[in-house]
């Protein structure tokens, strides 16, 4: 593929592109069980903010090298960083905070990635599952959260989430007791979507991928802000119009839409295009303006209504 821009490179990962539209992310240190160095999320950062600009590029993977997803930290770098003396979160290495593990544990984005969880998954290689769009697990896949066994925390956006999907009293079971689980488990609460053996674990999750970028790469785009919104507790009002007056405007009467419509009068698949329209360019930028804006509304309203409150409960009986 021809890209517009070169992908960053990132240490321990290996970038590859399966078939078109595909980005395909592999954790790729087997010997120490993928665990990832400070560095790498600062690094994969980078390659997933390339990937959200990159026009040619719908759908991304990520999987690990061996018979492990990711075991998490590299605990020795932060052992040596102890010894010497360095704080563990140090000039440098408070970038990845943003982000999170991975350059994704907190990651919102454009695009979709899905998780092909071959192997065990623990720490933040949790962190980065729970952010991930869809999950494909193996069956022998085992999980955990085993910071607070090594005096540390989950502190790479893992907790809120988990707390979203399996409630507070089996998150805190995870997070607090430092337990591991299956696949099973997990999936029977809603954490993974579904369970193969781990050798056909990363061809399901290409399979998934490849049906994702058969469908309107603008669409796609518009209905995972729109998941995004209710991941945060957005009102269904509120969501309704931050997408119909903002990323909506990136779409409608775009050419990936009238190509749609015209695809299903002609009873044949969409021919997409990857390149926004200018109309398109100017909708997305508009789309984080507005976002803005429904904040400020969000905030005024709930003033206006505290202080509609407070003079009820002063008025006089």
């Amino acid at each position: 593929m021809s890209f517009s821009r070169p992908p960053p490179t990132a240490d321990h990962v290996l970038l590859t592109f399966p078939t078109a539209h595909i980005l395909l992310v592999t954790f790729n240190r087997p010997n120490q069980l993928n665990s990832l160095p400070r560095r790498t999320h600062i690094e994969l950062s980078k390659v997933w903010t390339w990937y959200d600009s990159e026009p040619l590029l719908r759908c991304a993977v990520i999987t690990g090298s061996g018979r492990t997803f990711c075991a998490g930290a590299n605990l020795k770098e932060w052992h040596e960083k102890n010894q010497s003396g360095i704080p563990s979160h140090d000039a440098d290495g408070d970038s990845w905070l943003v982000d999170g593990f991975g350059g994704m544990s907190n990651r919102r984005g454009k695009k979709p990635i899905i998780a092909a969880v071959n192997g065990h998954c623990f720490g933040g290689g949790l962190e980065m599952m729970l952010n991930s769009d869809c999950v494909i697990a193996g069956e022998d896949a085992l999980f955990g959260l085993p910071e607070v066994s090594r005096g540390i925390g989950a502190i790479a956006g893992a907790l809120p989430r988990l707390t979203r999907i399996v409630g507070r009293q089996r998150a805190s079971e995870m997070a607090l007791l430092g337990d591991t689980y299956s696949a099973k488990q997990l999936a029977h609460w809603g954490v993974i979507n579904k369970i193969l053996p781990n050798e056909h674990v990363l061809g399901e999750a290409l399979l998934w991928a490849a049906k994702v970028v058969e469908q309107s790469p603008d669409a796609i785009i518009l209905t995972r802000q729109a998941l995004l919104g209710g991941w945060d507790g957005e009102d269904p009002t509120v969501s309704t119009h931050r997408i119909n007056l903002g990323i909506f405007k990136a779409v409608d009467g775009g050419s990936n839409m009238k190509e749609g419509v015209l695809s299903f009068v002609e009873k044949r698949k969409g021919r997409w295009v990857d390149k926004p329209s200018r109309r398109s360019n100017k909708g997305f930028d508009r789309f984080k303006q507005f976002n803005a804006s429904i904040f400020y509304i969000l905030v005024h309203d709930a003033v206006v209504a505290l202080s509609s409150s407070k003079r009820e409960l002063k008025r006089p009986n």
